[in-house]
């Protein structure tokens, strides 16, 4: 077993209502005591959009506050930056980032076992809360997005918890190689078929798939955009 990294902070939020007649849980607070994990995520977590956020593959979703200081530098010193919890993560870790956890790891944090399902899509719900119409695009072109975990056997996380690595199946699988190849318009078939030979997730699987039997890029811009009322 080998630590990857640590947890800086855990984060929790209430589902209420938001932009464009929307209910979001996307305001995440840090919270100091440990939090109970099920195979849903955080007890005491809540996300508005079920159709798209949360679930067994989306249980809980980290960033890496190492972004912190990128996105400044891009988009200028918000106060929305001045704190962990601007991108709704649920967990803020130190040491690891999307270019060195590969999909299906399996880590131990805190009596948490957990294992990499899946990078996330960003959606236009960053655009208003950073008051920036292309945020999500931003975040996706530069596969700075967090990724999920699925709950493997549940427990509890703290802040200060270790990141341990317990097994990597695909070291050749960075989270930042999959999302490039997604988010970067890839339609190379000698590319993405080795894809096919992972444990993605059945949206993801269903969007190699189409690209190679099709060779036509999806349309993003109703996921990074939104509704226009």
């Amino acid at each position: 077993m080998k630590k990857l990294g640590i947890v800086d902070k855990v984060l929790v939020g209430k589902a209420v209502p938001y932009t464009r007649g929307s209910v979001s849980g996307i305001n995440k607070q840090v919270v100091t005591e440990p939090q109970q994990t099920t195979e849903l995520g955080f007890t005491h977590d809540e996300q508005g959009d079920k159709r798209v956020h949360g679930g067994i593959e989306k249980a809980i979703h980290i960033y890496p506050s190492e972004h912190y200081p990128l996105w400044r530098s891009d988009i200028g010193d918000k106060p929305i930056l001045q704190s962990v919890g601007a991108f709704g993560e649920n967990l803020s870790s130190i040491g690891i980032t999307e270019d060195n956890v590969c999909l299906n790891d399996t880590v131990r944090i805190g009596s948490t076992l957990l294992q990499v399902s899946q990078g996330r899509m960003p959606c236009w719900k960053l655009n208003d809360r950073f008051s920036q119409d292309d945020m999500a695009m931003r975040v996706q072109n530069a596969l700075r997005t967090g990724w999920y975990y699925r709950v493997l056997e549940p427990g509890h996380i703290a802040a200060g918890d270790e990141i341990i690595l317990c097994d990597r199946p695909y070291p050749d699988w960075p989270v930042s190689r999959i999302m490039g190849l997604v988010f970067q318009g890839c339609l190379d078939k000698a590319q993405l078929q080795p894809m096919l030979d992972l444990p993605l997730v059945e949206s993801w699987r269903k969007l190699v798939q189409r690209r190679i039997d099709n060779q036509v890029l999806e349309n993003w811009q109703p996921r990074v955009q939104g509704p226009t009322t």
